[in-house]
């Protein structure tokens, strides 16, 4: 059964809504964005979709390289394009991979790409049908390193 609505306090600590139709287009695109992928080494494709705070939604897939350390991830894509676009405040994401038996989240760089843009985030873990799993980005993460612990302390 798919949540009508999501609940998860913002930054600022105003508690967010997102609507079921709203969830449903995020998980559509981080499954079109899948579809993109440039993969031909490991032949893992990945998509991810990303909602801003202002309502946008911005795609990733990952693109590999022959030399594999260039690689970069679905999430740190769609991460990219919105900074470049202008966006620094996130809600939600949602990623996905062709693995159909069971829910897969982002790697561990990924995770910490995304906790430079806060903790708050709802993230939706999609399989290939769209059905998904909805998680937070502080549980997949716990006790994580962030921007707060370089401030200066007085």
């Amino acid at each position: 059964m798919r949540l009508q609505l999501c609940h998860r306090p913002s930054p600022a600590g105003v508690a967010l809504f997102l609507a079921a139709d709203k969830v449903a287009e995020l998980v559509s695109k981080c499954l079109q964005a899948r579809d993109m992928a440039y993969c031909p080494y490991s032949r893992f494709p990945v998509g991810a979709a990303i909602l801003t705070a202002d309502g946008a939604i911005i795609t990733g897939c990952n693109v590999e390289n022959a030399s594999y350390g260039l690689t970069v991830c679905a999430e740190r894509t769609a991460i990219q394009r919105a900074v470049v676009e202008g966006h620094r405040r996130f809600t939600a994401i949602a990623v996905t991979c062709d693995i159909k038996d069971r829910f897969v989240g982002p790697c561990g760089a990924c995770r910490q790409v995304l906790m430079e843009f806060g903790p708050n985030w709802t993230v939706y873990l999609t399989k290939p049908d769209g059905s998904y799993k909805e998680t937070s980005l502080s549980e997949l993460l716990p006790l994580a390193f962030s921007p707060a612990h370089l401030a200066k302390k007085n």
